[in-house]
């Protein structure tokens, strides 16, 4: 029949997925766009109230010239709110939950963390500092957090990236309003300030944040440098970024054995800090403000990016303030966003509000102020959001609605809010100035009109708290046209792909009718499995819509996994009462073998880690063995690694040809599990992995060993296959007919691609879970090892179902495998599953991209081991009846040979991101679009990059040894012929 040549079909499969690349690129640069600014810094303008259409017709001083000295006095003189402090001492402690320090839902943190900070503890129960659960604004990861407590803005979705290669900020900002007044300022800790703010600091000492193993000199090089800084008085502000405890997080989960002793050094740091520079500080020293925040929480695990409360649950501590908070201590309502940060400490220390602020006063912190004097700052506060309300809501009119206030004798009463955007922010604002005005003008019962005061601050704070919240929530505007172009892309890519794959499968049904086998009948009717696998995509694009199954996802693919085995099995026994009359028990009893291996492991993956967002407080089988102690899981991981040692090397010589070749790959491969044995036994005591030198030195030369014997296999052994003359005449002998030359020529190549592809295929998976068992969590290693017994077990049946299955029918089946096993692993739809510490192993300096590779490699462990082993699925998969028609040629051959393996993944892959691209459109204005579904399409994109790269191995592994076999074929035949 006529077809698509091999060329043609690569041609378009890469004008597809072309397609789709291009289609995606512009949907995530129209979907997350950088949030937009206002350019340039807040300066005396900031201080007189807003006018109509104020950010295009005021006049922005410039205070470039003017002297830092005198632009103090003039930032004093104009807010007419004396500046509280002249120093500031910025604490960061990486990943600490508020809950650590202030308890949760009213109740004080447990007795082993109140003891673990016990200075901290007694600061707060005296009134000497007040704590409030800061809520930090998803993604929680570190530098958009930072950015949020000095510009009291709230970045794009897409700063998770940035946070792996961090630019300098340019928006307005504290550290740059500092700098014009003329402070000083050192850095201590994490280098991301230092990339931040270039050039900023007269003094720095900056830590790398992304080896997290290190736990301890990562602090050590913080602290031994803060004796010598609190006793000079040459700064003005000095900012220490303490990352230890969220490393000791990382490796070790919020039950880190190392946990308390790490808060208690930091609680000895507050101390430290505490009695040197504020209670027994010199007399030419200023008042100085302890600040002691955290960027983001952490979750039961130890990681953090997500939206979960214990994500982002960040702390803020004020120590040192002039009021008394003890009434404070009672109260429940000691919640803020993290951004109100910003706007707190511009007005403690007299400088202007940052331009894109979008946070609030918080309200306590100001007790010291006079009546008038407090009013000042939340109209302050007013301005600077109204100004930013202007510049985002273009139809903020002020021709009905006086929203400067000059007009405010036109109206004497306060009204009732209701109506678009714009009249609410009018109108409430209005009703805050209007009783400012009212209660300003009784100077003489000032003092008794408390009530009128308490009014006019309610109403001051009902006008920020909208505002902030509407300015903080507020979808971008999107380009409609750029997302809609994005969606035909990628809706013209899933066309092509499933074109290509129908048109295989048409070609492949017809050359299966013209096999000797008699199944007509079952080749005309769509079959039980054709069905599922149909239905498996629907129940998938329906998923997607819920918020709560993309939560909980995992659930769904362990119901396919296990739905596609029992098929498997039902398919298994059915053939066996065919099979019983043939004498071929023996292959019928593997099969159902394999399947049963396939549910029992699989039962044994779905109970291993309790996934997903809601439920990780249940228990599993890895809190279990968490718990029994980490000598027990390191005793685990060493039986793992050495069954893994003996499975790999039995696989590797269950074929009996080729017996020297498979001995060197076998060798190297073992040498490589000897040494991943190794590393385990001497670096690793069931939580944490060493960082020391030794320790990297041998990882390092695990990569080698294991890159070298890969690639090597690839390379090398399609030319160093034997080939002999009798085995090709035999060839000629059993296939002779009329196109006898050219069957006798696929026959024997067929039999050599197949042993090569057996023993690559091989070499990539047991390399791969080598590496994984490097790389993975010490409690993953079981699930490593039983992804390895699923994969073989799963081509082990494979190769003898015949044409009792379709092909792509089987090829589903896998990726199926791959995404439960995916999931099995630990892995969710929150960011906060992403395993950061294993991402640097092996690497003795800091590279963004090494590491990216690294964590890429962990994440996505099952899915492209499932399409690696498409290459032994290909090599055991009985395709005999493809060279035997008439129209076979190698090209023919190669074409189905990698047909189905490769476009069924990126066929399933395309319609779950094309489907799930419409539905995060749809969802844009949801409540949970940027902590739910957001991330989930993060995921989805990095999927699109495995199936990629995979499949991408896949085809050119296969075509090249065809290409190196059927060059030394076609000179095999000419030789036998000339003898």
């Amino acid at each position: 029949m006529p077809g698509l040549s091999c060329t043609k079909l690569t041609l378009f499969t890469i004008a597809g997925v072309a397609i789709q690349l291009v289609g995606l690129s512009l949907f995530v640069f129209g979907f997350f766009p950088v949030k937009p600014t206002l350019p340039g810094h807040s300066g005396p303008e900031s201080f007189r109230a807003p006018t109509c259409n104020s950010n295009r017709n005021e006049s922005h001083s410039d205070v470039t010239d003017v002297p830092p000295h005198r632009l103090r006095s003039l930032y004093k003189e104009l807010s007419g709110v004396p500046p509280a402090f002249e120093r500031l001492i910025l604490m960061v402690i990486d990943g600490l939950p508020a809950e650590f320090v202030l308890g949760k839902d009213g109740k004080p943190p447990g007795k082993d963390l109140m003891e673990a900070m016990p200075y901290t503890q007694s600061l707060l129960s005296n009134g000497m500092a007040i704590g409030y659960h800061a809520k930090a604004a998803p993604p929680t990861v570190t530098m958009p957090r930072l950015k949020a407590m000095v510009s009291g803005a709230i970045g794009g979705f897409l700063d998770v990236a940035l946070n792996f290669n961090t630019q300098a900020m340019v928006d307005d900002n504290l550290l740059g309003q500092f700098l014009k007044i003329g402070w000083k300022m050192v850095m201590l800790g994490d280098e991301t300030w230092l990339k931040l703010f270039p050039g900023l600091f007269m003094r720095h000492d900056g830590v790398t944040s992304f080896f997290v193993k290190d736990t301890v000199q990562v602090d050590q090089n913080v602290s031994r440098h803060l004796d010598h800084e609190l006793s000079r008085d040459d700064w003005d502000f000095l900012i220490l970024h303490y990352l230890g405890l969220d490393h000791v997080g990382h490796t070790g989960g919020r039950n880190s054995a190392l946990m308390a002793p790490k808060l208690t050094e930091m609680d000895e740091v507050v101390k430290m800090i505490h009695m040197t520079n504020i209670v027994n500080q010199k007399n030419n020293q200023g008042q100085t403000l302890l600040v002691v925040v955290s960027d983001h929480g952490m979750t039961e695990s130890g990681n953090h990016g997500g939206s979960s409360y214990e994500e982002t649950d960040s702390l803020a501590l004020f120590i040192g303030l002039q009021n008394d908070v003890s009434d404070f201590l009672s109260s429940n309502h000691n919640n803020v966003n993290q951004v109100d940060i910003a706007p707190t400490l511009a007005h403690l220390l007299g400088v202007p509000i940052p331009k894109n602020n979008v946070g609030v006063l918080i309200p306590e912190i100001f007790g010291y102020l006079s009546g008038d004097q407090h009013l000042k700052a939340l109209e302050l506060n007013s301005w600077q959001l109204l100004r930013l309300l202007q510049a985002q809501i273009p139809g903020l009119s002020c021709r009905n609605h006086p929203c400067d206030g000059s007009d405010a004798d036109q109206e004497s009463t306060i009204t009732k809010c209701y109506g678009s955007i714009e009249r609410i922010c009018c109108c409430l604002y209005m009703n805050a100035a209007l009783l400012k005005k009212s209660w300003m003008s009784k100077e003489v019962s000032r003092s008794n009109s408390r009530k009128e005061y308490t009014s006019t601050v309610a109403a001051y704070y009902e006008f920020l708290r909208m505002a902030s919240e509407w300015l903080s929530h507020r979808a971008t505007d999107k380009p409609v046209g750029l997302l809609t172009l994005g969606i035909v892309a990628m809706l013209l890519s899933s066309l092509i792909l499933l074109s290509l794959l129908f048109h295989i499968y048409k070609e492949v049904h017809t050359r299966e009718m013209q096999c000797p086998f008699d199944l007509k009948s079952l080749m005309q009717t769509w079959c039980l499995e054709e069905t599922f696998v149909m239905g498996v995509v629907l129940i998938l694009v329906v998923s997607m819509t819920s918020s709560s199954l993309v939560e909980e996802e995992q659930y769904i693919w362990h119901f396919l996994a296990s739905t596609s085995q029992l098929l498997l099995l039902r398919k298994a026994i059915q053939s066996s009462v065919h099979s019983f009359s043939k004498g071929q028990n023996k292959k019928t009893g593997l099969q159902i073998s394999s399947v049963c291996v396939l549910l029992i492991s699989g039962r044994i993956l779905r109970g291993w880690h309790q996934g997903g967002v809601n439920y990780t407080n249940l228990p599993d089988i890895s809190k279990w063995l968490e718990q029994a102690g980490n000598d027990n899981v390191k005793s685990i991981q060493v039986v793992t690694c050495l069954l893994m040692i003996a499975l790999s090397l039995y696989a590797f010589f269950i074929f009996g040809t080729n017996r020297n070749i498979v001995l060197v790959i076998g060798f190297s491969f073992l040498i490589s599990g000897l040494l991943v044995l190794q590393h385990i036994l001497r670096h690793q005591d069931g939580t944490f992995a060493s960082s020391s030198y030794s320790a990297t030195t041998l990882v390092q030369m695990i990569y080698a060993i294991l890159g070298v014997s890969t690639s090597g296999t690839v390379i090398a052994l399609p030319w160093l296959v034997p080939f002999s003359t009798s085995e090709t005449c035999m060839s000629h002998d059993i296939y002779m007919s009329a196109s006898a030359p050219c069957e006798v020529q696929n026959k024997s190549l067929l039999v050599k691609l197949r042993e090569s592809l057996y023993v690559i295929g091989w070499a990539y998976i047991c390399c791969w879970c080598l590496l994984q068992l490097l790389l993975q969590q010490t409690i993953n290693s079981i699930p490593i090892f039983l992804l390895l017994v699923q994969t073989l077990a799963s081509t082990l049946y494979l190769s003898y179902s015949g044409l009792h299955h379709k092909q792509w029918v089987e090829v589903s089946a896998i990726y199926i495998l791959g995404m439960a096993g995916h999931f099995a692993l630990g892995n969710s739809n929150s960011l906060a599953t992403v395993d950061v510490a294993g991402a640097f192993i092996g690497i003795s300096s800091h590279s963004t991209v090494l590491s990216g590779i690294l964590m890429f490699i962990i994440t996505y462990a099952s899915p492209a081991l499932s399409i690696l082993s498409m290459v032994m699925y290909i090599s055991l998969k009985d395709t005999s009846y493809f060279v035997s028609s008439s129209d076979a040629d190698s090209r023919q051959l190669l074409k189905m040979m990698i047909g189905f393996p490769c476009l069924v993944p990126l066929g399933l892959n395309s319609i779950l991101l094309t489907a799930y691209t419409i539905v995060l459109l749809v969802m844009r204005n949801h409540l949970f679009v940027w902590s739910v579904f957001s991330p989930k399409y993060i995921y989805v994109c990095t999927t699109t990059i495995c199936v990629y790269i995979g499949v991408t191995v896949v085809a050119a592994t296969v075509t090249y040894a065809y290409m190196v076999l059927g060059l030394r074929t076609g000179k095999q035949y000419k030789l036998s012929h000339q003898q």
